[in-house]
């Protein structure tokens, strides 16, 4: 089915927690939410087959989709929330430092138009501590973008390439993303998303400031920027309340309601795993 359910190594971490090959993940048998979104979970810019399953990360998403028109929905829950349950924080929480800070990036069809420089002044007359700046791909390839970051003082690094047409597909991609932030105290970024969310579930207390920037062409979708401020205004500024943060995050990655392995199978058309011979356990000498 759609490419974009391999996107982030998703389908691979959903095929490990289900108990299969999770280098080589089937085909999901519908389309998959990739990203944070406040419409029906899907991206804008693909094409949907009628008729076909629309698999969301909560029921917030799903009731906004049905409200769009959508009907065949099931809220499975985030990628990201299976693989913090699957790998909780070894010995309990460690010491974090610093902020972990995500400027809002363009994508391969639209470019980000904004002041880099003034973002940078923002940052450093915010944050106390280190500083990391994660930049996405396309930024992190363009030189003069990279380098505004590295000559404020702060290290910059790009979690890598989320993949794209069944090609270069990153299974770790989401386990490279959990690494980074769990060594930080803070997330920030100049607009409500994705990795914000991810950080908040993952420990970090959250920050949301500065200049939004903008997409070239950029048209505000289910009321586009306006609508993120008013709905979910409690996230924002560059002090937010961590339990309220993490309610919300909760809800919309859909960590309150993961479903048992077989569930997904079952959903995503999915075998069984395959069966382990008797006596596979134990020691050789023994069976």
């Amino acid at each position: 089915m759609h490419h974009a359910n391999h996107y982030y190594g998703h389908s691979h971490v959903l095929a490990r927690y289900c108990g299969l090959d999770d280098r080589n993940p089937q085909r999901i048998r519908g389309y998959l939410q990739h990203g944070w979104n406040i419409g029906d979970g899907m991206a804008a810019d693909h094409e949907f087959v009628p008729g076909v399953p629309l698999f969301l990360w909560s029921e917030r998403t799903r009731r906004r989709a049905w409200s769009l028109g959508r009907r065949q929905t099931y809220a499975v829950g985030a990628p990201w929330a299976y693989l913090l349950a699957m790998e909780p924080e070894p010995d309990g929480p460690r010491p974090r430092e610093g902020t972990i800070w995500y400027p809002f990036h363009g994508w391969e069809g639209q470019q980000v138009v904004g002041d880099h420089d003034r973002l940078v002044a923002e940052i450093k007359a915010t944050e106390p501590g280190p500083v990391t700046v994660c930049l996405y791909w396309q930024e992190y390839r363009v030189r003069r973008v990279r380098e505004r970051y590295e000559r404020a003082g702060f290290r910059v690094i790009c979690h890598g390439y989320r993949g794209g047409k069944w090609d270069s597909l990153d299974p770790d991609f989401l386990r490279r993303q959990l690494a980074e932030q769990r060594r930080h105290r803070r997330v920030a970024s100049n607009r409500l998303c994705t990795a914000v969310f991810y950080a908040i579930l993952a420990g970090c207390e959250p920050a949301v400031y500065g200049d939004p920037m903008q997409l070239a062409g950029e048209v505000p979708l289910w009321g586009g920027q306006p609508r993120i401020r008013r709905q979910w205004a409690e996230l924002h500024g560059p002090q937010v309340d961590p339990v309220v943060a993490r309610e919300v995050a909760v809800a919309e990655l859909g960590a309150d309601r993961l479903l048992p392995p077989a569930v997904l199978r079952r959903l995503f058309h999915w075998p069984d795993p395959p069966s382990r011979p008797a006596g596979a356990d134990l020691p050789e000498e023994t069976r």
